[in-house]
């Protein structure tokens, strides 16, 4: 029987997941088909109920479900109990184990594709959502020595705050260039909001001016479509250093395939697939 994964979120024009999953299945020999689930969150309920089908493996979880699919699941790994986020879900005989990969694809991305060790610096992370979760925690872990972290509503970044006292020195701003003019300098800017993703109602605005990046500083936009944010636009012009999402999901989504198939993912194979996926889908935007 050929076996079922997707990708549940809303919306999914963006996406290219199902082209470098499908890619790494096909890859290893699996027999499987890896699907995009566009889910509306008053959908959300049945799509959750329908992954505990005999056929379906799993699912990948973006936007906005990281955080409302939990309700939904049997169990959580130890990590994402501890984010408050999911990424990744697998059915073990119609239970549903939710996962976290994200904090270990972004840690790896800001090491080997970023060069940088965040041990001891200073970082402003923008957003307050489930992929700011996962940044937040991995950061922590990594031993900044400062965590700033802005959102639109500065409530939801003063409760991502909370949970993060005791483990790192952190506190929470709105998002306004006036606030976080006297915030500055930061050695690492994360953006984990949407801003600037192809096909989102903010796609041609930036979380942050050029005005407030440092010269010298990394800036990781973990939105990956356009690989060129109008952000990572917005700091090169600053000069500064520059890191897109996709090797961020590509990592991810290798630890999703491992979790789904016990293999060890095709790292190269799906990083090919992604490229020539986003290339497609931007000249198609043009």
């Amino acid at each position: 029987m050929t076996k079922l994964l997707g990708i549940i979120g809303y919306p999914l024009g963006h996406s290219v997941s199902p082209a470098f999953q499908q890619a790494a299945l096909d890859s290893c020999g699996v027999d499987a088909r890896y699907l995009a689930w566009a889910t509306p969150p008053e959908e959300l309920p049945e799509r959750m109920r329908s992954l505990r089908a005999t056929e379906v493996l799993g699912a990948n979880v973006t936007v906005p479900h990281k955080e409302a699919a939990i309700p939904y699941l049997d169990s959580l790994s130890e990590g994402a109990g501890r984010v408050g986020a999911v990424n990744t879900i697998v059915n073990r005989g119609g239970r549903l184990e939710g996962h976290n990969t994200d904090v270990a694809g972004f840690m790896r991305a800001l090491r080997e594709d970023g060069a940088f060790d965040p041990r001891g610096k200073r970082i402003l992370l923008l957003g307050a959502g489930g992929a700011a979760k996962a940044v937040a925690f991995g950061l922590a872990d990594g031993g900044v020595a400062s965590l700033t972290i802005a959102n639109r509503t500065v409530e939801r970044a003063q409760e991502l705050a909370s949970v993060l006292k005791g483990r790192v020195p952190v506190h929470a701003l709105p998002l306004a260039d006036g606030v976080l003019a006297r915030d500055g300098p930061w050695e690492l800017i994360v953006n984990t909001t949407t801003l600037g993703m192809a096909g989102s109602p903010g796609a041609k605005e930036t979380p942050l001016p050029a005005s407030l990046i440092p010269r010298g500083a990394l800036v990781y936009d973990v939105v990956y479509n356009p690989e060129a944010t109008p952000l990572l636009r917005a700091a090169a012009r600053a000069g500064a250093r520059t890191l897109g999402g996709l090797p961020m999901l590509v990592y991810q989504g290798a630890e999703a395939f491992r979790l789904w198939t016990g293999l060890d993912a095709p790292v190269g194979v799906m990083l090919a697939a992604a490229r020539k996926a986003l290339g497609h889908k931007q000249r198609e935007s043009t």
